[in-house]
């Protein structure tokens, strides 16, 4: 019967390279997972200076407050969101609302700066965004016009008794135009404020101007206010400023919120003309 012989044969040399090959790999081995197991306990060759890291954190502060994106806004109308976002504090907002809350309208980046004593640097940072409704404009640059002498000053006739041919001698006041102020006048029952003209459709702001150093509200009409919180529709309507539909919605509001408490609650009316809110409030009382 044959011997069973290994099927392969390995000399001396051979079997000492095999053993000295497996010692190699179980040292490698084993020295691999020491190193992975022992955290590093030197000290780290990367730096950073305190100095750049300083600049480094102001870089991200100056990003984050550049990212507030601001656009024209009236400051009669901030809210605790807003006043937050532009860093107002809440002392400062309470005297803004306590004063609005009054019926006070805030007409100048100065009156602003007075009602809330917000610091100066602030009022310069956001002052630039205030809008204004366009009739304080033009009372601004009124105001702004040197008073003419006695002997140059023109004599300034009443609006309410001016007639259409009286309108029309002033520059930019054609037939058409003063017939159309007169007629916008009768359907008020009379101006109350000057600024009433700028609500007179197609007459440009600087005819406007034009026409006031002429004629103004000198004796206002006698007008009674209707009560917002018992007006029907119909009556709100008879406001010139107020249509049917602006009233409904209106008189709707109130149905469902209950009685309005400050003027600021229209601004939630769909439609409502904000921009003439002072306007209307000669007509409306709450």
């Amino acid at each position: 019967m044959k011997s069973r012989e290994p099927y392969f044969k390995y000399n001396k040399q051979q079997r000492s390279g095999i053993f000295f090959l497996l010692c190699l790999i179980i040292v490698l081995q084993g020295a691999y997972y020491y190193i992975k197991a022992k955290p590093f306990s030197g000290t780290s060759e990367v730096v950073i200076e305190a100095s750049v890291q300083a600049r480094l954190d102001s870089i991200a502060h100056t990003h984050q407050k550049d990212s507030i994106t601001l656009f024209p806004f009236n400051p009669n109308y901030i809210t605790d969101y807003k006043g937050y976002r532009l860093g107002m504090s809440p002392g400062e907002l309470d005297r803004l609302f306590a004063y609005r809350k009054q019926q006070k309208f805030i007409n100048s980046a100065a009156e602003f700066q007075h009602v809330t004593q917000i610091s100066d640097s602030l009022l310069a940072a956001i002052s630039p965004y205030f809008k204004f409704p366009e009739w304080v404009q033009n009372q601004k640059e009124a105001k702004r016009k040197k008073t003419p002498s006695a002997t140059n000053t023109p004599l300034v006739k009443d609006l309410n008794a001016a007639t259409a041919k009286e309108l029309a001698t002033v520059n930019g006041i054609g037939e058409v135009l003063s017939q159309r102020i007169v007629k916008f006048r009768d359907k008020l029952g009379g101006f109350l404020v000057n600024e009433q003209l700028y609500d007179v459709y197609g007459v440009a702001p600087e005819v406007v101007r034009g026409i006031l150093k002429h004629f103004q509200v000198q004796q206002p009409p006698t007008i009674k206010r209707i009560n917002i919180n018992t007006a029907t529709a119909e009556e709100l309507s008879r406001v010139l400023y107020i249509n049917y539909t602006l009233a409904k919605r209106l008189v709707g509001y109130r149905n469902v919120n209950g009685l309005y408490t400050s003027w600021d609650e229209l601004r939630k009316v769909e439609g409502f003309p904000m921009n003439r809110i002072e306007r209307i409030k000669l007509y409306l009382t709450l």
